[in-house]
């Protein structure tokens, strides 16, 4: 990954910085890469990371963190206030992590790419106080896992795309505007006497899911079969891949593709090996075989991607 270049000046005295006022509690990622320069104001900061297999480190936040899943599939497991929470993260899914809500454990088995959004607590109880009339003392969010929030998906998806670009003189008042969307959609929707979890549906139990991806992570640069993760589950072939697509929203083939071209895009923006040495790093016989299927999953060859990494950091 290309270095993240130092503070820059958007046009009309914005200012985009590395320094954080915001306590993000960023020793939970060392080890993770961001993927683009964070944005910051003074009560907001926006990353954008790849999150590596880890043990993330305990937390008490002291800001509200919404993040969104961009890629990646993996079980998650965590603690909370002495509660277990268990389940998989997905593409398109999202987490409100609200100030003052402590994670004592959380394992994550896979990588993952995920746009964090932080907002300081007087941000919300402005908002809650000018557009609601509700007394700030009285807003709390809920904690909410697992959501599916279009509106959420959206705004991270427009902040990804600012990121990856130069700035513009628009730029903020695009950010003036997503702060007010926000502060407004969490107060409307996710206030803990408002919020209720979605009902779990019935799925591959997960630590089995958890014992499969293990060995998927192990073993992803060679040749696995629907057979052995199978076995690894101990379900039959027919149950598995069922049970595996409905926890996963993939079959286990096409999972194990994705996962080799997700480290494929992370070691050709590092652009210290070549084409050829990554496709047998990762588990392709060949790099025209590794080029047609990065061009299936990824939209564009490797050498368009590397090229499109190194034109970013210009």
């Amino acid at each position: 990954m290309a270095p993240i270049p130092p503070s820059r000046q958007l046009p009309g005295g914005w200012r985009i910085k590395t320094c954080m006022p915001l306590l993000t509690h960023a020793h939970r990622h060392e080890g993770s890469a961001h993927l683009s320069e964070p944005l910051e104001t003074e009560d907001v900061r926006i990353e954008n990371r790849r999150v590596e297999p880890t043990f993330l480190r305990p937390v008490t936040f002291t800001s509200h963190a919404v993040v969104v899943a961009f890629s990646g599939r993996t079980p998650v497991r965590r603690m909370a206030h002495g509660i277990i929470r268990q389940g998989i993260i997905r593409p398109g899914m999202g987490c409100i992590e609200p100030s003052g809500f402590a994670e004592t454990e959380v394992e994550i088995a896979a990588p993952l790419e995920c746009l964090y959004i932080y907002m300081a607590p007087e941000l919300i109880g402005r908002s809650a106080l000018e557009d609601f009339g509700i007394d700030p003392g009285k807003t709390q969010l809920a904690y909410a896992g697992g959501l599916w929030d279009p509106l959420l998906v959206e705004v991270a998806a427009s902040l990804k795309r600012m990121m990856s670009r130069k700035p513009d003189a628009v730029d903020r008042l695009f950010l003036d505007g997503v702060k007010v969307i926000l502060s407004a959609h969490l107060i409307r929707n996710y206030q803990i006497n408002q919020w209720r979890p979605p009902s779990e549906r019935p799925t591959l139990p997960y630590l089995k899911l958890k014992r499969v991806i293990d060995l998927i992570e192990a073993r992803y640069q060679t040749s696995i079969g629907l057979r052995e993760l199978a076995g690894e589950a101990a379900l039959s072939e027919f149950h598995f891949a069922r049970l595996f697509r409905e926890a996963t929203g993939l079959s286990p083939y096409r999972y194990v593709m994705e996962r080799r071209i997700s480290e494929a895009r992370a070691r050709l923006a590092k652009a210290d090996r070549s084409i050829t040495e990554i496709a047998f790093e990762v588990g392709f016989g060949s790099q025209s075989a590794f080029n047609r299927a990065f061009r299936k999953y990824a939209g564009v060859t490797p050498g368009e991607f590397q090229s499109q990494e190194r034109a970013r950091f210009a």
